[in-house]
């Protein structure tokens, strides 16, 4: 694989840090700024509408310059975004700096699904595309933990100040690494928005919306519902997310490998195995070891989609991927968002911590069925 594809791991490696470290440090956010726990989840839910909004619109803005130059700025937008969250003295202005942030996730991680397809043989597409997406799944490994463990310890102002490097730091890494290729000359904005005229562009972003969006539900609430429910004590979340990162790592680099070789089948057994293993972390959630087991499971089930849903999107909007890959990205941070907001209504009602994860998987069980219908159309 070319090397510039470390380039792009780096970056997605301090974006995905930023996206889910808040998970682990949510609480003692909502202790400072004195709001409910379902308050302090908006810092989930407004990043996931950033990402919605940011990744189409910085991505057409970004075709009159070339890509390396475009992933630049994005992680210089993504330092600034994350420089304000750790320097914020209010709530609201916590929430700003975290939109802002958020506006670079989806254009960098479209932009780069688009370069990281381009430097390889079109059977190691998908395999490519995991491989910068492997940077997301790590950081839930080293980032994400490690993150949390200083949040709890010196502040999670802190955790943001140190995400805000990474992003010096992956900034650096594709200015060093990637090619400068250019834009294509052949394509236009036009063409770029012609492409969600295939009615499987936005099959495949509803499946994304949907189906990772599970997920969230479950993920944005894992410190209460450990703490408060399985009886874990607050610095073993630290670990409990290491498995979870975990199990994305190792979902999304079989994800990878398998959507060369079969695409559909591999996205249906990811969807049906995480719609399953939601609906039973309602029950395992009580439990400390079962309750560890089912949260690497929903980790990797759910990130086994993530690589062939990206490849299908690319696939179906061949003539102008650039715009549909960035939208697909945003529709993994609007399921985010909408799973976030449904599960704090959930909890808000009395209905428990546990009450996210039953939601997760009819989102998830609902893309199972979209994905059925998209590969029915296909045949046709």
């Amino acid at each position: 694989m070319p090397l510039a594809l470390l380039a792009l791991t780096i970056g997605a490696f301090g974006i995905g840090t930023t996206e889910f470290v808040i998970m682990g440090v949510l609480p003692q956010a909502a202790g400072d700024f004195g709001v409910t726990i379902p308050t302090a989840g908006w810092l989930v839910s407004g990043y996931a509408l950033g990402v919605v909004i940011g990744a189409p619109l910085l991505t057409v803005l970004g075709t009159k310059v070339s890509r390396k130059k475009m992933l630049m700025f994005l992680m210089a937008l993504f330092v600034v975004g994350n420089t304000l969250s750790a320097l914020a003295p209010t709530f609201g202005l916590m929430l700003v700096g975290r939109i802002v942030a958020s506006l670079a996730h989806g254009a960098f991680f479209g932009i780069g699904s688009v370069v990281a397809a381009d430097l390889v043989a079109p059977a190691k597409k998908a395999s490519a595309i995991s491989l910068m997406f492997m940077g997301l799944t790590v950081a839930n490994i080293v980032g994400v933990p490690g993150g949390t463990s200083i949040g709890q310890a010196a502040g999670w102002r802190v955790t943001f100040l140190i995400v805000a490097a990474l992003g010096v730091v992956g900034f650096l890494g594709v200015a060093k690494l990637v090619p400068e290729t250019g834009r294509s000359e052949s394509v236009s904005v036009r063409n770029e928005f012609a492409a969600f005229k295939n009615v499987q562009v936005w099959l495949a972003m509803a499946m994304t919306v949907l189906g990772y969006g599970g997920v969230f539900a479950a993920i944005t609430y894992i410190t209460p519902m450990m703490t408060e429910v399985a009886g874990y004590t607050e610095g073993a979340v630290t670990w409990l997310l290491v498995l979870f990162g975990i199990g994305m790592f190792l979902g999304n680099l079989l994800g990878g490998r398998f959507a060369d070789r079969r695409l559909m089948p591999m996205l249906f057994t990811a969807l049906a195995g995480l719609s399953l293993a939601l609906l039973l972390f309602t029950a395992t959630a009580h439990h400390k070891v079962p309750a560890a087991i089912t949260l690497s499971l929903i980790g990797a089930l759910g990130f086994a989609t993530v690589p062939p849903l990206q490849k299908w999107v690319l696939d179906q909007a061949s003539a102008a991927p650039t715009l549909a890959s960035a939208a697909n990205i945003g529709a993994f941070n609007l399921g985010n968002a909408l799973a976030a907001w449904l599960g704090g209504l959930a909890i808000a009602a009395g209905l428990g911590y546990t009450s996210p994860n039953w939601i997760g998987a009819i989102l998830s069980g609902t893309a199972l069925l979209l994905a059925f219908v998209a590969a029915h159309l296909d045949r046709r």
